[in-house]
């Protein structure tokens, strides 16, 4: 029987079930998805492997094109193997070293994929006695499920990459709706997704970045809009996520991502051959709000005053990198920090989308400073206010802010997308826990983004001039006007409706007299 995405979705949220109330779903995902990884490489092995017997009846060139196989899996690593071994006394351990032994036998596409990973963890599993069984049970929620490629149902335009990619994600967005404040870090909601990528309109064979790239979603829907005909980088400093990361990458069948570990800000990895900063066409980022302590990896630590250690204070001359020369970001708030790093990222004439907060727009002192500048050097290209509750693990507004190096214009287009349209329609659907971008509100964002039109109540071009007699303030609502007029009120129409309240009040004052009366009271 073939296998569909929903077979797929069925036995992750069995397998999220087995952990479900014994650890958080920001942890217990990596056990889940992890595993659905390895029952991947198992089953698509074990197919291709079938297929090269089944040519070749020699045993020698049946050995050489299992070589040249895209990646190698021993049969003690293999999900079979754990699966017959699920009554041993150390499966922890087993799965330890299946695990390992995949990376080790796969160096170039796997390596460290599993390394935020520990099956055998008592702190996060618990004792022996009830470790061994939660395992078991992950195994035996796996096992039916056949992920053989030839078995897997694929939608009309689609491979099975896409399927099995698919349910993936669908499952990091379950389990960070589950996960609360942490989700932030590795998930942002596909339509989310879907509109930047379509704001910043991938080509094919550019270089595609994502300095915060969580689990690479972003990345991926933005490369499928160039038929994943581009180059994809990303960097991403939660070790979990960077795994998920390489697992989303891999399954969609995208093996040439060039996925680094580490901090963006403090330590960038994707760097050119005279060691500067890579450049790069479209840059997309859901980055963190507001981190604090943003600049601590530049601190070399050890300097003293005195018999005190003398207070680190970031400088821009600490980075060689001169991201910061138009100012420093206060170290509360990282937010211009990360796109200071994107700006000094991107080549002429590439474009930038990201997600921030709206502090961004209007806080003063150095990042007023910062933003002035930007704007003054007409990088600034859009402003798009999001609705509130829209993204996993906060519910405050966000926006997107859009730049782009060397424009042919010099005004700046803003769209408030976090109201009603002129009929009194929400321009997002208001669900009971997140709310959502129906694809018709992304239309609505992208096409008046591209026309660069006026839209009462929705969108408004603004001159560098209007922008300068705002002090370079961007807070949206001061150049959409989406102020709604109450409704007058009736004076006499009150006065009527309170007489009449005072009357009905007096009726019922008396009754209740009458009722205490007759009970003696």
């Amino acid at each position: 029987m073939a296998t569909t995405k929903k077979d797929i979705e069925a036995v992750l949220w069995r397998a999220a079930d087995t952990f479900r109330g014994t650890i958080d779903a920001a942890n217990y995902k990596d056990y889940v998805l992890s595993m659905l990884f390895v029952k991947y490489l198992s089953d698509t092995y074990e197919e291709r492997v079938e297929e090269i017997k089944e040519k070749y009846s020699d045993p020698i060139r049946q050995e050489r094109a299992i070589v040249r196989l895209p990646f190698m899996m021993k049969e003690e690593h293999t999900f079979k193997w754990l699966y017959n071994n699920r009554f041993k006394e150390n499966l922890g351990e087993l799965i330890n070293i299946a695990l390992r032994g995949i990376e080790d036998d796969n160096p170039s596409q796997l390596s460290g994929v599993f390394r935020s990973v520990d099956f055998n963890s008592e702190a996060m599993l618990g004792r022996h006695e009830q470790r061994n069984p939660r395992l078991r049970e992950l195994l035996e929620d796996f096992a039916p499920l056949n992920l053989h490629p030839s078995q897997i149902t694929v939608d009309e335009g689609k491979v099975v990459a896409d399927t099995l990619g698919d349910a993936y994600e669908y499952m990091i967005g379950q389990f960070a709706s589950e996960a609360g404040k942490k989700a932030g870090n590795f998930f942002t909601p596909p339509e989310v997704s879907e509109l930047m990528a379509r704001l910043v309109s991938p080509k094919i064979n550019e270089r595609i970045y994502d300095p915060t790239c969580g689990s690479a979603s972003l990345l991926i829907k933005a490369a499928k809009k160039a038929d994943n005909k581009v180059s994809i980088f990303g960097q991403e400093m939660n070790g979990s996520s960077w795994s998920m990361a390489r697992m989303n990458m891999f399954i969609h069948n995208i093996n040439d991502a060039r996925i680094a570990w580490g901090d963006t800000l403090a330590s960038p990895q994707h760097l050119d051959s005279d060691g500067n900063l890579m450049q790069f066409d479209v840059i997309v980022a859901n980055m963190p709000f507001s981190q604090d302590k943003w600049a601590a990896g530049f601190n070399p630590g050890g300097e003293t005053s005195g018999s005190k250690v003398k207070e680190f204070k970031m400088d821009a001359a600490l980075d060689k990198y001169h991201r910061f020369d138009w100012g420093v970001p206060p170290a509360s708030k990282g937010d211009w920090a990360f796109l200071l790093h994107m700006i000094a990222s991107l080549k002429s004439g590439g474009r930038m989308a990201a997600v921030v907060p709206h502090g961004v727009l209007f806080r003063g002192a150095s990042e007023g400073r910062i933003r002035q500048t930007v704007i003054e050097k007409n990088l600034l290209d859009t402003v798009i206010g999001l609705p509130v509750n829209l993204f996993y693990g906060t519910s405050i507004p966000a926006c997107i802010i859009i730049f782009q190096k060397n424009r042919n214009r010099n005004d700046v287009l803003f769209i408030d997308a976090s109201g009603k349209d002129g009929s009194g329609n929400l321009r997002y659907k208001k669900d009971k826990n997140q709310n959502k971008l129906e694809p018709q509100n992304i239309n609505d964002i992208v096409n008046v983004f591209l026309a660069r039109t006026e839209m009462e109540r929705f969108a408004h071009v603004a001159s560098l001039d209007e922008i300068r007699s705002n002090e370079y303030n961007l807070n949206i609502p001061r150049y959409v006007d989406t102020f709604e007029e109450e409704n007058l009120v009736d004076i006499e129409e009150v006065k009527i409706n309170m007489a009449n309240l005072q009357k009905e009040l007096a009726e019922v004052e008396t009754k209740m007299a009458k009722y205490l009366e007759e009970l003696g009271l």
